[in-house]
Order: structure tokens, then sequence, then C-alpha cells
């Protein structure tokens, strides 16, 4: 795999709460430098992050529900809507952990299938974060085949902020579990070049972490 290649793997990400002006400068000058898919960085930020990379290729990702993902469905697709007016072509949105932990399964359904429509009229693309550390396979196995069902673009194993981050193991129960129909996007942990081929073997399409420069420097 090529630098380039690995590139455009790579969600570049800046989501702390400290992170200044001149650090998403920063983030958004190595983007255009190598290329990657995407800049990920907090709502609030995605207006300036658009200008600095207009003309560039590389998306503006931003965060809904986030971190911990117990915003109403409403206030989730608030959040969704006025980023993509912001200029976020891609959202990632972390879904109600505590009803999955219920079994409440029509209410994830409804949540997905509701950040899903709101995105989709946009031509935005959705990630849908299910915080794996929280849930059991069993979980992970449900909340996967309701996506396959809804079809978010894209499902996701963490935040990066619960109390761990993506595996090997989980994200090929995801991609199993969704197939062709849905992709994989594995976050949380990657520092490494090791590490981030793992998860691209195991079925991850996209990978998001705050070390792509990193990464793309061991190629």
């Amino acid at each position: 795999m090529t630098k380039q290649e690995l590139a455009k793997y790579i969600d570049h990400t800046i989501l702390k709460a400290d992170a200044t002006d001149a650090a998403l400068k920063k983030l958004c000058a190595e983007a255009r430098e190598y290329g990657f898919a995407s800049v990920c960085v907090n709502p609030v930020r995605v207006r300036e992050a658009k200008a600095l990379l207009e003309g560039s290729g590389v998306a503006v990702c931003t965060v809904v529900g986030f971190p911990l993902g117990q915003n109403t469905v409403k206030v989730k697709g608030f959040e969704a809507l006025e980023a993509i007016e912001n200029g976020a072509s891609e959202v990632d949105y972390v879904l109600n952990v505590a009803k999955v932990k219920d079994g409440d399964w029509e209410y994830i359904r409804r949540e997905m299938a509701a950040l899903t429509a709101i995105c989709h009229s946009y031509d935005a693309h959705v990630k849908v974060i299910f915080e794996n550390c929280y849930l059991t396979k069993d979980e992970i196995k449900r909340c996967a085949e309701i996506a396959k069902e809804v079809k978010p673009d894209f499902i996701k194993t963490s935040t990066g902020f619960g109390t761990g981050g993506a595996t090997v193991e989980d994200v090929k129960l995801m991609k199993d579990t969704v197939g062709e129909f849905v992709k994989v996007k594995a976050a949380g942990g990657i520092r490494d070049l090791a590490t981030a081929l793992a998860m691209i073997e195991a079925g991850a399409e996209r990978l998001g972490c705050s070390a792509g420069v990193k990464l793309v420097s061991e190629v």
C-alpha cells in the first residue's frame, strides 16, 4: 500500500475540547498535504474547516450526539442538519448506547433511520458510532444487523472517548454482519501502521485517528 492509498482511508481527527484555532489550521494543512479522506472536527469548527479546505478535495466530517449519544433523536437531527448547512459532508453520530443496553431495538432503528434520512437528503454521508467498549458481541451484531437494513454509509467502532477503542475482532464482526451493504470505520487507539493495516485487513474501509501523519510516514 502506498502513502497515497493509505491516506484515502484516514479521517484526520481532532476532537479534544481544548483544540485551538492553530491546531485546526495545522490539521487542515496536513490534510491538504497528505490527501486524507477527511478532517473530523467538532461542530463549532465545521465552517472554518470548510474554508481552510476549499478546493482540496478533502471532506469535512463532524460529530453529532458526541461523545455520549444521549441526546434525543430530534436534537441529533438538528445537529446534523446545522453541520451540513455549515459545510460538513460527513456526519458521525453516536447511537443511544443506553437504549442498546435496554434492548430497545426499535428505538435504535428509528434513530438510525432518522439520521440516515436527514444526511442522505443532503447528499451527506452518515456514520453510526456504536461505542463497542460498552457493548457485548451480541449487541454489536444486533446493531450491525439494523444498519444492514437501514443502510447508513458506515458503522463505526468507537468515539475514542470511551473506555476502549477499535479492535480487530470487533471490526471483523461488524463487517461480516453488514457485508457489502455498509462500510466499517475503525476508530480509537489506531496509533501505528501495523494496527492500521490490521484494521483494514479485518474489513475497515475508513480509519479515524489523530495520528494520520505518523501512519502515512511509516509506509
